[in-house]
């Protein structure tokens, strides 16, 4: 058997509030975090409207000079990585700096860098191209970053699996430790894709809502009838994993336990889900296994719930399949409709909210809901948070080229 793992740090950049004081009272006003997209004029856009952060400033926390050569995306990251060191109240002077890692991936990486870079191409040619380009775009400079401004050298990596990317490497992490190759991980995702390509790329694909720009705050809708497509958003969410002995040993908050994992692949479409959420719901099946608990046993599901119709009908489904009738006695809240839809940094903030809807005891609401859909009949913690004792939480993510990811968080207890 190996490690125990728990959760002692929480570090959250969201569009309803910086910081995890912030994001509980987000989620629990059922604060909405869209608005126009300001960092860019959407005028001749088909969708005008996202999930931006509103009150980050990275000199909070990034040298300026540093913070230059970092793209938008890496400096949320390094942020919430600094906000879930001081939750987690290590010194890491006192540890082994090489037993502690880092797993912080990027559905997209460095966008605006991207753009920004291509346009100085186009109009300059090649030598006003900056030497920071193809470092501050790659995907794994956020791990990267984190690595360096922490000054650790344990296990590395990037998970790049689109939109369960930050449930990927939290889940990853969880097995560095128990296998015993770490002490401490810090974990999850980032993203900024909130850029001129992103949002026309994903509209393209008639994937955003686009019906909603003079109402920003009613776009989002997970599992409402009337829902017509996703919200992009940005921000990161990251962790902070110990061995339960390590956190012990220091005498640690205890957020939670991580006790199961799950991934797998729809092997399907680029885009779509499988029909009838049949891999998701295996997916969700391995979690519990890992986990060694009943479907029975579960009282929160934080769903991918993007707001679009494949989603929503395909994970009510899975859900329904995995727990039978317990499916009508288990909350099921999508928070994308509060923060839109993070992308790569979507499962780190919504293990965030599993886990603090475990230490808080209450569910956080799909806001929005409106109008319930055929065969979408479960219990989504419509409009208003509720106050509930919540055992063990689950946390779903699915992504682009069939990726899903599962977690499984529950209450601590020695």
């Amino acid at each position: 058997m190996g490690n125990r793992v728990v959760v002692t740090g929480l570090g959250a950049i969201t569009p309803i509030g910086t910081g995890k004081e912030k994001f509980l009272a987000g989620l629990r006003e059922g604060r909405n975090g869209i608005e126009r997209i300001t960092q860019f004029d959407p005028a001749e856009y088909n969708s005008q409207i996202a999930g931006e952060v509103k009150d980050f400033n990275p000199d909070d926390f990034i040298d300026k000079k540093e913070s230059k050569r970092m793209d938008r995306y890496a400096q949320l990251a390094v942020a919430a990585a600094k906000l879930a060191l001081d939750d987690a109240a290590i010194d890491l002077e006192k540890i082994n700096r090489e037993r502690v890692g880092v797993f912080v991936g990027a559905g997209i990486g460095g966008m605006q860098t991207l753009h920004n870079q291509y346009q100085k191409l186009f109009a300059k040619g090649p030598s006003k191209i900056s030497p920071f380009f193809i470092p501050m775009m790659i995907a794994n400079m956020a791990t990267g970053q984190v690595a360096i401004t922490l000054g650790v050298h344990g296990p590395s990596a990037c998970v790049v699996t689109a939109c369960a990317t930050g449930t990927n490497c939290i889940g990853d992490a969880f097995r560095v430790i128990e296998r015993g190759e770490a002490d401490v991980m810090f974990a999850g995702g980032a993203e900024a894709s909130i850029s001129q390509a992103g949002v026309a790329g994903f509209a393209a694909m008639k994937a955003l809502c686009a019906d909603h720009n003079d109402d920003p705050h009613h776009a989002s809708r997970p599992f409402d009838k009337n829902r017509s497509g996703f919200v992009i958003g940005e921000g990161a969410g990251i962790i902070t994993l110990e061995s339960l002995e390590h956190a012990k040993n220091r005498g640690a908050k205890i957020y939670a336990e991580i006790i199961g994992y799950g991934r797998n692949n729809d092997a399907y479409h680029i885009t779509t889900p499988a029909p009838e959420g049949e891999f998701q719901a295996k997916c969700i099946q391995l979690a519990l296994d890992d986990a060694k608990i009943s479907p029975a046993d579960v009282d929160y599901i934080n769903a991918h719930g993007t707001s679009t119709h494949f989603n929503d009908e395909g994970e009510t489904k899975a859900i329904k399949t995995v727990f039978g009738e317990h499916a009508y006695k288990l909350a099921v809240s999508s928070t994308k409709s509060m923060t839109g839809h993070m992308l790569g940094a979507a499962g780190g903030v919504e293990a965030i909210a599993s886990v603090l809807a475990i230490s808080e005891n209450f569910l956080p609401p799909t806001i929005n809901y409106e109008t319930p859909d055929e065969g979408l009949d479960l219990d989504y913690v419509p409009n208003t948070a509720r106050d509930k004792i919540v055992n063990v939480a689950i946390s779903n993510s699915f992504g682009f080229g069939g990726h899903n990811a599962c977690l499984v968080f529950k209450k601590f207890a020695d």
